[in-house]
């Protein structure tokens, strides 16, 4: 199980730090999917600096389990309001967000079950 949560771990970080650096740059697909979600663009550092913050609570639960254990949560937060998001406008283009709710849930999942 402790393989399981490392590897889980580190992999749904690395996918949100990724993307956290993509928001908080100001790279052209962040900005694209934002205006096709009719998210003001003035949102993105935030919803970077939320991704950032979710990335390194992973990794500190390591340390401390329930700062990991918080921030798993509080991405699949982030990426449900994401689901909405895509939702209100009607995209179904929905590939990438599987992939990002997938890893924080099963973040969540090996946390909890590691941990507790």
């Amino acid at each position: 199980m402790f393989a399981a949560h490392v590897t889980v771990t580190i992999l749904a970080s690395v996918f949100t730090g990724i993307a956290a650096v993509t928001y908080l740059i100001g790279h052209d697909y962040p900005k694209a999917q934002a205006d096709m979600k009719r998210v003001p663009r003035s949102w993105l550092p935030l919803l970077g600096m939320a991704l950032a913050a979710g990335s390194v609570g992973l990794l500190a639960g390591f340390a401390v389990p329930l700062l990991g254990t918080l921030a798993a949560a509080g991405l699949v937060l982030y990426f449900l309001g994401a689901l909405a998001a895509h939702l209100r406008v009607g995209s179904r283009q929905l590939v990438g967000w599987a992939v990002f709710f997938s890893t924080s849930v099963a973040a969540l999942v090996v946390n909890l079950s590691y941990h507790y």
